[in-house]
């Protein structure tokens, strides 16, 4: 036989044989987690999955989570968060080493954040990867439009990409539940629909941040199909540390003033970023007499800042407006110059203390409105303001 020809089939048998094994170990780490939990939709993935994570191990299960928003974690089995350092750019194969990294601990749960964007690799990452007993789809919001597509349709569509077959489904989405439940009875699939009404105001009280009714309902019905009453569940999500990107209302003072930040930059599309608004505004004990938005913007991100200077423009409609991005002038004309109200514009080279500084220079007894985005400089500036916060 031809050396070369050989040389190829030895090769070809060993990547066969490579894959093989991958395959085994894989199917081998998913035997050892008997419960596995999927976490998918537009907004409020990383906080479902710490609540499911929380309400689970309080009702005595083993369970480790991971989170993918603005600031990656690994959730013990003790609750505790591990940051994940990458050395290079995220990619959905993640999830198979830290399955098999899971496994080793034998728990009897884990909850993962989806990472894929794209349809395709939400299949594969649902499909070949987790292959889910419950899949959790939080809800379906006009986002990531390049990738999923431009109407509410296509996205729900492709975010039931992670509806395993023959499992569970959870999701707090109304509008699009029709295309959801059809997905699901192709797949053989229950749908578990909540709502935010299914969660009292006294259920909210006791955590540490802010959190949306709808993500407790979708996580408290998830746990209580494991086996976890109730009271039980919340009392574990309530201990649960929030996930970064969390809504939370920081007091920041100075000089006998007092400004009310209400950090909300994880709701990063209008859709989100309204509805909050028009809870938070009336958001018992929250006292102001004028508002104020502070917009952090991307510059990759030109279609979303726009349409969120239009939401500020015709929704909001504040009393002062701070705003921080890249080569700001390209909003000059159709957003900032129809503004009638006072504007701070700072570039994405200003210091964040620079930036955080306006912040608190804003007038005694201001509601500032914190939307955008957080990943890189927001971060950053959110450092510098807590410097200014009040002490609980």
């Amino acid at each position: 036989m031809d050396p070369t020809l050989l040389a190829l089939i030895i090769l070809i048998i060993g990547l066969l044989s490579a894959l093989v094994a991958e395959w085994y170990l894989h199917q081998r780490s998913l035997h050892r987690i008997p419960i596995r939990v999927h976490v998918n939709g537009t907004r409020g993935k990383s906080s479902v999955t710490r609540l499911i994570a929380a309400g689970l191990r309080a009702g005595g299960l083993g369970t480790l989570g991971k989170t993918t928003g603005s600031d990656p974690r690994i959730l013990d089995l003790y609750g505790k968060d591990r940051k994940i350092v990458r050395l290079r750019s995220a990619s959905i194969g993640e999830q198979v080493h830290f399955l098999r990294y899971f496994s080793k601990f034998k728990p009897r749960a884990v909850v993962l954040e989806c990472m894929a964007v794209q349809p395709q690799l939400q299949w594969v990452t649902e499909h070949r990867m987790v292959k889910s007993t419950h899949s959790v789809i939080t809800n379906v919001r006009m986002d990531h439009l390049e990738e999923m597509g431009y109407k509410l349709e296509d996205i729900a569509r492709s975010l039931s990409n992670t509806i395993p077959f023959n499992g569970r489904v959870f999701t707090a989405e109304e509008a699009m539940l029709p295309i959801i439940r059809e997905t699901a009875a192709k797949r053989g699939t229950e749908v578990h629909a909540v709502t935010g009404e299914m969660v009292r105001f006294e259920d909210l009280q006791g955590f540490t941040y802010i959190e949306h009714p709808e993500n407790v309902a979708l996580a408290l019905e998830v746990c209580q199909d494991l086996g976890i009453d109730r009271e039980t569940a919340l009392a574990g999500m309530r201990t649960t540390r929030p996930d970064p990107g969390a809504l939370k209302i920081w007091y920041l003072t100075q000089n006998d003033r007092t400004i009310s930040f209400v950090v909300a930059f994880a709701a990063n599309d209008p859709d989100s970023t309204l509805n909050i608004w028009r809870k938070i505004k009336d958001y018992p004990g929250l006292e102001y007499d004028q508002v104020a938005v502070f917009l952090n913007t991307r510059s990759d991100r030109i279609s979303r800042t726009s349409q969120l200077l239009e939401l500020i423009r015709k929704e909001i409609k504040p009393q002062f407006l701070i705003v921080r991005g890249d080569n700001l002038e390209r909003y000059r004309r159709d957003y900032l110059d129809k503004m009638p109200w006072p504007i701070r514009t700072f570039s994405e080279k200003t210091k964040p203390d620079k930036v955080a500084q306006a912040l608190v220079d804003l007038p005694d007894r201001t509601l500032l409105y914190g939307i955008g985005n957080i990943v890189g400089s927001g971060f950053e500036i959110l450092d510098e303001a807590r410097k200014f916060k009040r002490a609980s």
